[in-house]
């Protein structure tokens, strides 16, 4: 894989970041780069808890800011909040941002 290909994108003062979530998983962790069927890449994530009454992507916006070292208010769900394959949106440095991205992603 690239680094040209990516989950992530700069829009503006945030980085907009594609993840494919895996709720009621054995563990909270961000397991790399993964490309899907449609050849889009995403951010692979699972969290422990169940995807009932937003409590998997309230894990995932927890994960993503411990991740990247951002507040929980600064991590917010921009779209996919039912479905497997959501897009976040994280406000804050976005070269940080994307250093702890590509540092967690082993790139």
């Amino acid at each position: 894989m690239s680094l040209s290909a990516v989950a992530w994108r700069i829009d503006k003062e945030c980085v907009l970041v594609d993840v494919r979530l895996t709720p009621n998983a054995s563990r909270d962790q961000v397991e790399g780069l993964d490309t899907l069927a449609d050849d889009r890449v995403v951010l692979k994530a699972r969290v422990r808890a169940v995807p009932e009454k937003g409590a998997a992507n309230a894990a995932l916006i927890k994960l993503l800011s411990k991740t990247c070292g951002l507040p929980k208010s600064s991590v917010s769900l921009e779209r996919g909040s039912t479905a497997r394959i959501k897009t976040l949106r994280l406000d804050g440095d976005p070269n940080a941002v994307i250093r702890a991205l590509m540092e967690v992603c082993g790139l």
